[in-house]
């Protein structure tokens, strides 16, 4: 992000000397510190969640296309077992066929 040299560091650090004096200097690095320690998690916080919402929402995307796949395969099922019971008669329709025309008679 920052190319930041050992040169600079040094310079840095001679004017934050020069202007905090050297008995504010150590708190001040260390509430510095502090500060980037908790941005740091924030980021990283920030960073995992969204990681674990892209997740959540490939895993849906990817379970909607295995649904409508499986929605689709079982129509293609349904519709020859549909068309077969159509043309030819199954034995329980035939028993049902032959009650009804010896009870026309």
């Amino acid at each position: 992000m920052f190319d930041v040299g050992f040169w600079e560091l040094v310079l840095i650090g001679l004017v934050a000397l020069l202007v905090f004096g050297p008995e504010r200097l150590p708190r001040l690095v260390r509430e510095t510190g502090l500060w980037v320690r908790k941005a740091r998690n924030v980021v990283s916080s920030a960073k995992t969640e969204i990681d674990r919402e892209l997740q959540l929402f490939e895993l849906k995307q990817t379970m909607e296309e295995k649904r409508q796949q499986f929605m689709s395969e079982m129509q293609s099922i349904e519709v020859p077992r549909a068309l077969s019971a159509d043309k030819s008669s199954s034995p329980l329709v035939d028993s049902i066929e032959s009650e009804s025309t010896h009870d026309d008679k």
